[in-house]
């Protein structure tokens, strides 16, 4: 039989299979700790997912409107308008996505055309760049250096030209776990000011803050807010990844262009999960006690590891934890996951995936959204190298 085609014209030839796919599958085949994808090992609480079996049997199972249903966007503007005193328009300015991804690829995809440039802070999660090439755009990348990993505005100034469409952010950061300041927004405020560059913020973290930090959501600065998507993740704030439901924030004339693309990449998302959560983000409680919930896992982890010879750098929010490990080997990073899985079977994620050369400070990521038995287990693998 014919081969067909046979030359694929690929619009992403640099482009495999994720970091996190890869480690996460090395880690089932050995049998390892999997500590390397960001995702919690315990479940939600049964209220939740009672929620869903409700509005389930109630018949809430047909198409949502593309925008969500109007009494999860209701509870998502009370929520920020609590929090930041941000106040967006339930019609017309806020979007339920198919997770985080879905929302900053949309968001992409809506802005940037052929030739506009793209900054972006390397490390870099995974799917910015892919979605930023797809639609021609060029990448600009500023560098958080290591070990403190903060944006260089004076670098970030130089960075931008009259070809610059967007800066996307990341607070709190993956994969170095930093939280930016408000000394940090107000400098992108300033740099932003009197330009039509729009700013994609990456705030699936939002409520995974630790020592007492506030969240400087672009949502608190004027500047700021009135040339933003804001992206955040149910997903991370609610122990449910793999439902893939998140939301989008932005002024009427940003949404009008999101929506455009939205109702033909997405269309809408899972009904009875949005009737549910819904419900569930009536209890505050549930996302203001992420930040003690998780701090305590970083604390804890943070001790079990302190007699292991990795150095654990500071990690201000997020569920992520970076370790230098140069007292053990001077392997490449890629090198030492591997050695990891294979002689101490736990998982974890080579930093220098998250830069296009491959920068490499000897500095891997674990997870420390796990049961405490996870946390334990692994850490007695690690103690002994």
């Amino acid at each position: 039989m014919p081969t067909f085609p046979a030359a694929i014209r690929s619009r992403l030839p640099n482009v495999g299979t994720t970091i996190f796919t890869v480690m996460s599958q090395m880690a089932h085949d050995a049998g390892a700790i999997n500590l390397s994808q960001g995702f919690p090992d315990f479940q939600a609480e049964d209220a939740l997912f009672e929620r869903v079996a409700h509005w389930m049997r109630a018949g809430a199972n047909q198409y949502a409107p593309m925008a969500g249903v109007p009494s999860l966007r209701e509870a998502i503007v009370a929520k920020v308008e609590a929090l930041y005193g941000a106040r967006y328009d339930v019609a017309d300015e806020v979007t339920v996505v198919a997770g985080a991804t879905q929302g900053l690829f949309t968001a992409i995809a809506a802005m940037v055309s052929p030739g506009d440039e793209v900054i972006v802070f390397e490390p870099v999660y995974d799917s910015y760049v892919p979605a930023i090439e797809l639609q021609g755009g060029v990448v600009v990348r500023a560098v958080l250096g290591a070990p403190d990993y903060r944006p260089d505005w004076a670098q970030v100034a130089a960075l931008v030209t009259p070809r610059t469409r967007m800066i996307m952010i990341n607070t709190p950061h993956n994969p170095t776990a930093t939280v930016w300041t408000s000394e940090d927004m107000r400098a992108l405020e300033a740099l932003l000011r009197g330009t039509d560059i729009v700013v994609v913020a990456d705030e699936v973290y939002e409520h995974i803050v630790f020592d007492g930090r506030r969240h400087e959501s672009v949502m608190r600065y004027p500047g700021l807010a009135e040339r933003s998507f804001v992206v955040s993740s149910f997903g991370k704030t609610y122990h449910v990844t793999g439902w893939k439901v998140g939301y989008v924030l932005a002024p009427r004339a940003l949404m009008s262009e999101f929506r455009k693309v939205h109702q033909f990449n997405v269309f809408t998302v899972a009904t009875p999960l949005q009737f549910a959560l819904a419900d569930y983000m009536g209890d505050a409680s549930r996302y203001l006690g992420l930040p003690a919930f998780y701090q305590d896992k970083r604390d804890r982890f943070a001790a079990l590891m302190r007699a292991s010879r990795f150095e654990l750098l500071p990690s201000a929010g997020t569920y992520f934890q970076l370790a230098a490990y140069r007292q053990i080997s001077d392997q490449p990073d890629t090198d030492f996951t591997r050695y990891l899985i294979r002689e101490a079977g736990v998982a974890a994620i080579p930093v220098s995936a998250f830069y296009a050369d491959r920068r490499d400070d000897r500095v891997i990521r674990f997870c420390f959204a796990k049961n405490a038995e996870t946390l334990v287990a692994a850490a007695e693998r690690l103690v002994r190298l």
